[in-house]
C-alpha cells in the first residue's frame, strides 16, 4: 500500500516561471539558461471584481508545481544573496560555474552545488532519485541539469531539468 499523497505541505506561491508541471515521471519544469523567469498571469476578475476584456492578474502554483518551481528558484539564485532577508542558506553555487570551460570538472562541480543545494531543501526526501549533467548537443557552452525528487510524502518522482549558460 502506497503512502497517501500530500501536496499540501508543498505549499502555494506566485507563479514565478513560464513552465507548469503535471503530475508525472516526465519532465515536469525546464527554465531555459538564467533570463526564463517571469511573472505568470491569467485571465483576471476573481474575488467578486467584474473583468473587463483582457484583464490579467497574478497566477499561483500550488503542491507538485510549486515544489518544482522552487527548485528551479533555489538553483538559479547565488547562495547566500537571501541572508538579508533571513534565509542565508537558500541559493546554490552553480553561477559559480558561469564563464568555465565545459569539461568534466565543470560539469562535476555543477552537479555538487545541484546536491548541495537540493539537500538544504525540507519539502523533498533525501537522497536525490537521479541527477544528470550533460553538455546540450545543440549548444557546447551549455550544460544541461536533469534530476529527480521525491517529494515528502509522495512515491511519485518529480522530475525536472535546467539549462545553464557557461
Amino acid at each position: 500500500m502506497s503512502k497517501a499523497k500530500t501536496h499540501t505541505k508543498l505549499g502555494t506561491d506566485l507563479a514565478l516561471t513560464r513552465y507548469v508541471g503535471l503530475a508525472s515521471s516526465l519532465p515536469l519544469e525546464v527554465a531555459d539558461s538564467w533570463a526564463s523567469l517571469d511573472l505568470g498571469v491569467r485571465r483576471g476578475g476573481r474575488g467578486g471584481l467584474r473583468a473587463y476584456a483582457g484583464a490579467l492578474d497574478l497566477s499561483t502554483v500550488s503542491g507538485r508545481e510549486n515544489l518544482g518551481q522552487a527548485l528551479i528558484l533555489r538553483l538559479l539564485t547565488p547562495l547566500g544573496s537571501l541572508t538579508h532577508l533571513g534565509h542565508p542558506e537558500f541559493g546554490s553555487r552553480l553561477v559559480e560555474v558561469i564563464g568555465e570551460l565545459n569539461d568534466a570538472t565543470t560539469r562535476n562541480r555543477a552537479r555538487l552545488y545541484t546536491l548541495e543545494a537540493l539537500a538544504r531543501e525540507p519539502r523533498i526526501q533525501q537522497p536525490v532519485v537521479d541527477l544528470a549533467v550533460e553538455i546540450s548537443q545543440d549548444q557546447t557552452d551549455v550544460i544541461r541539469i536533469s534530476f529527480s525528487v521525491l517529494p515528502i510524502d509522495d512515491d511519485d518522482p518529480l522530475a525536472l531539468t535546467l539549462e545553464v549558460t557557461l
